[in-house]
């Protein structure tokens, strides 16, 4: 098996590996993989100045098979200052999911800069993190991670790091983006508050606000789940490099006993 998410197969199509299964269902992914590979297609759109991706929504329409898929992208509204950009992931004839995002223009705000969360503790300080028995592998193993806080074995709030053992992509280094969103729809799994043999808690979306982009492979995850009286609930993370915060994600959560 390729050290890689993905195999490309030219013109916008991608084979993926095991690697990519998620931890619920062997011949379906995990979501963080394929929402890197519509990052990647959105940073593929040439862009006339320097531009950093604000705010990229992925809504999720139906399971990742393992099956090839193809990507594209597109502008949906130019503009000198602000872009609108979109880009769709399908298997076959069937659209899996469709990424909007808004691209910003790039200026130095340094001396500005304010209002982000503290440090998580070094990756290298905390311990292995440990997943429930019943959690498949794939995806799971195709990462390295570390407990900053709490525990995804106990119900509640906590904070991860994550490092890639495999490129996004063959034979290319992820971008700071791409190995951000790898990691950024694991919130709702870190902070679940549910027994999974017994709730579904599955994210019809996810959302991330970047205020900067992420350096060195490390990403922090620092996620909480509020679980409403409806059958709906939201998961929140604030995403970190070893430096601070550089994001914050959301996920809408559908709340249902198996």
């Amino acid at each position: 098996m390729a050290d890689a998410f993905y195999l490309p197969r030219g013109e916008g199509r991608f084979l993926p590996t095991e690697h990519t299964s998620g931890p619920w269902a062997p011949d379906a992914q995990h979501f963080g993989p394929p929402s890197a590979l519509l990052v990647r297609a959105l940073e593929e759109i040439p862009a006339e100045r320097e531009s950093l991706l604000g705010r990229v929504t992925i809504e999720i329409l139906g399971p990742a098979p393992l099956t090839e898929l193809s990507v594209r992208a597109t502008v949906d509204r130019p503009g000198r200052s602000v872009e609108l950009l979109s880009a769709e992931l399908a298997a076959g004839a069937r659209t899996v999911a469709r990424a909007s995002a808004w691209r910003l223009a790039g200026s130095d705000t340094t001396e500005i800069a304010a209002g982000a969360a503290e440090p998580l503790p070094s990756p290298g300080g905390c311990p292995e993190a440990e997943w429930p028995d019943d959690w498949l592998g794939g995806y799971l193993h195709a990462m390295e991670w570390r407990v900053a806080g709490g525990s995804i074995v106990r119900p509640g709030s906590a904070a991860v790091w994550a490092r890639q053992r495999v490129s996004l992509v063959d034979g290319e280094k992820p971008s700071p983006l791409q190995r951000l969103f790898t990691v950024a729809d694991s919130g709702n799994g870190v902070s679940n508050r549910l027994d999974p043999l017994t709730w579904w808690f599955i994210n019809s979306e996810l959302t991330v606000h970047v205020h900067r982009e992420p350096e060195g492979e490390w990403i922090g995850l620092d996620a909480t789940t509020i679980v409403g009286p409806q059958g709906v609930g939201t998961a929140t993370s604030r995403l970190h490099d070893t430096a601070g915060q550089t994001a914050t994600g959301t996920q809408a959560l559908l709340v249902r006993r198996r």
